[in-house]
């Protein structure tokens, strides 16, 4: 038997036609998978991330009326300061207490804190940090605390020097000497260098955030804090 070039277009031709016919369903069931692995995808990582972020806002909800007394309150010496668009749930830093036991920042709810990040290399620091004193021995109390918070991550002995050098009498002691602490809120664009000093309500909610050192014994502070205390 022969075959010439019509046998061969006829054994091939059925070949192109299957192939044809197969391409639509093939492209169509990959498209599906495609959308089918974003839709598994999304359900994973991007839901929950919207749960949270509309729990934290709900949960903050009722601290809106202190961030607008805050935010009306941020003059003079405490002018630098950055009212949050919204209160937010503050993010639950780990730190070690005056005993070296670790400690969560979300054990502190029920006070109003004035959470400042200080290093004894730090000379701004170093400048405000007997106002930080002062301020806590007038206003801290059962509802307010002024929490400094130490990240020097040598030379360690250097920090309680420091402290009874200047004569801190009423600040606790608070470190963390991994410095975690600073790349977290770094990560989080809350800090970019010392001091930083943030404010949280006695819910948890982070209502502002103010760079630089500041006069925190003056006036202007005491009325801040009055705000953030509430009524």
């Amino acid at each position: 038997m022969t075959s010439g070039p019509d046998s061969a277009e006829k054994t091939i031709e059925p070949r192109k036609s299957r192939v044809r016919s197969l391409a639509p369903a093939a492209v169509f069931a990959l498209l599906a998978f495609i959308a089918l692995s974003v839709a598994v995808l999304y359900g994973i990582s991007g839901l929950p991330g919207k749960e949270t972020a509309a729990s934290g806002a709900k949960s903050c909800a009722a601290s809106a009326e202190r961030l607008a007394a805050v935010a009306a309150s941020a003059t003079g010496e405490v002018a630098a300061l950055s009212p949050a668009k919204t209160p937010r749930p503050a993010l639950d830093l780990t730190f070690e207490g005056p005993d070296g036991q670790k400690r969560q920042l979300s054990e502190m709810k029920g006070r109003a804190i004035l959470l400042n990040l200080w290093a004894t290399w730090c000379v701004p620091c170093r400048e405000e940090m007997p106002a930080f004193d002062r301020l806590q021995a007038k206003a801290g109390g059962s509802d307010f605390e002024v929490v400094t918070l130490n990240i020097d991550t040598a030379r360690l002995e250097r920090r309680q020097a420091f402290l009874t050098e200047i004569g801190v009498k009423s600040l606790t002691f608070y470190a963390d000497p991994t410095a975690d602490v600073f790349q977290v809120l770094k990560r989080a664009g809350k800090v970019v260098g010392l001091p930083t000093t943030i404010l949280i309500d006695a819910k948890g909610c982070e209502l502002g955030i103010l760079s630089g050192a500041a006069a925190w014994d003056s006036p202007d502070t005491m009325q801040l804090v009055a705000a953030l205390r509430g009524p």
